[in-house]
């Protein structure tokens, strides 16, 4: 405990870190006002009303409402949250991977990235527009539509959208801002305290289903809290774990010095896509729940099942499409070829590995076999809630057993220690770990999560 408050003490001390610190709690507490106002022309009453009865927490809706830390269901001004930025940035990322111009631009350095960014923004104005308008549509649906002031209801539509516009621009400067002059990644920091938003209340309807089943109902929830920490402590190894490649570099005489001659390793990750292909593998899932977008209730068929986590059907199509993303998506960011040359250029090598073609082969065939466990743990990861709802767990809580929510709150942690380590180490304190050094999750340039 003395250790811990001789970090916390440390941690104070140090004026840059207290400041970044400062200003994004700050940040974080402006968005958690934001997401409590509700859009003009609803009635916050009915629209509670229509929360408690659980409009909208199943699903595709259950999703947006997590990732908007329940601004989604409450039809806050911020009820869209950063949502459209990430599928801005997403899409903006895959076609710098794909499209050669876009290659180049982002190689011109400052200016490029500046120009990708801006692009970047316009598009998430687009999608936001786009969103909006579905959202109207969600809240005229049954169960929301009685929220409406009837008197404002010619007005309805376009202030909604143009609020709900500004609310997704102004969520995504609060990010951009957390990055600047705060501690994290600021879109990464907005998702989780989203997420984390909902984990009180969720723990205590779990509390409050096992404590009706008397004193074996507690010792169940117990349980549940005990195999969800199991769960976080995995989830740390697979986003840590690396496989070690050996590489030497050849000694060379440089005025008189000599350099090189050094042993050193290639990281490669387990898990280098990060949480990339699970929302790849939901977007394409949630693609046919979209047909019945305002009245899941009565859908059928493939999308009953598309909409129903704990389907096993859902689980199977499920994991195979994250499989499958995991391998695309570390095929588009890992160069075996690229890091090859690198390592020829540096007079680096492999040990009993020639250079040039064989050293490719070689590292591919490395990323390959790691990449397919790694692939495993994650899509088990994606269908954990779906087991857990299925094993009684409530459906609010069985979330944070795994899937995107989960990964994202574990990532997140990691990087910001990661960065408030750094800073200790450089002011000569003693870092957050008596033994090693904590590794973040290195997050691919460009990504926004």
């Amino acid at each position: 405990m003395k250790k811990l408050f001789d970090t916390l003490k440390n941690i104070w001390a140090i004026d840059d870190l207290r400041s970044k610190i400062l200003v994004t709690l700050a940040l974080v507490l402006t968005y958690r006002i934001g997401a409590q106002i509700t859009l003009p022309g609803i009635d916050p009453l009915a629209i509670e009303a229509a929360q408690k009865a659980g409009s909208g927490n199943n699903g595709l809706l259950g999703i947006f409402d997590m990732f908007a830390g329940g601004a989604f269901s409450q039809a806050s001004i911020l009820a869209l949250g950063i949502m459209p930025y990430i599928s801005a940035s997403i899409f903006m990322q895959l076609m710098t991977i794909l499209v050669p111009q876009l290659q180049k631009i982002q190689k011109e350095g400052e200016s490029g990235r500046n120009k990708i960014n801006q692009w970047t923004r316009y598009l998430t104005l687009i999608v936001t527009a786009f969103q909006a308008g579905a959202y109207v549509a969600f809240l005229n649906s049954p169960g929301y539509a009685e929220a409406l002031i009837p008197a404002y209801k010619p007005f309805f539509w376009f202030s909604t959208v143009i609020t709900l516009s500004a609310g997704t621009l102004f969520v995504m400067w609060l990010g951009e801002k957390i990055q600047d002059k705060g501690l994290g990644n600021g879109t990464s920091i907005i998702i989780m305290v989203g997420i984390l938003a909902r984990l009180p209340q969720s723990i205590i309807m779990e509390f409050g289903s096992k404590s009706q089943k008397g004193g074996g109902g507690l010792l169940i929830f117990l349980i549940e809290v005990a195999i969800l920490v199991t769960i976080i402590m995995g989830l740390i190894v697979l986003v840590q774990g690396v496989r070690k490649i050996p590489v030497t570099y050849a000694k060379q005489v440089i005025g008189g010095a000599q350099v090189g001659g050094a042993r050193q390793f290639l990281p490669v990750k387990v898990n280098s896509a990060g949480v990339m292909p699970i929302i790849f593998a939901q977007a394409i899932m949630f693609l046919p729940t979209l047909v019945s977008f305002t009245n899941l209730d009565s859908a059928q068929g493939i999308v009953r099942i598309f909409n129903d986590h704990s389907n096993v059907w859902y689980m199977l199509i499920y994991s195979v499409m994250v499989v499958g993303f995991t391998f695309l998506y570390t095929a588009l960011i890992f160069n075996p070829k690229q890091i090859s040359e690198d390592l020829k250029r540096n007079n680096g090598f492999i040990p009993g590995v020639k250079p040039g073609q064989p050293t490719t082969d070689y590292i591919g065939a490395v990323m390959d076999r790691i990449t397919l466990p790694g692939a495993i743990l994650l899509a088990l990861v994606g269908i954990l809630p779906g087991f857990a709802q299925k094993l009684g767990v409530t459906q609010g809580f069985s979330t944070f057993f795994g899937g995107t929510s989960l990964l994202i709150m574990v990532g997140v942690v990691l990087d910001t220690l990661q960065q408030i380590e750094t800073h200790l180490l450089m002011r000569q304190y003693d870092g957050l770990m008596s033994t090693g050094r904590m590794q973040g999750r290195n997050p691919v340039s460009g990504s926004p999560i």
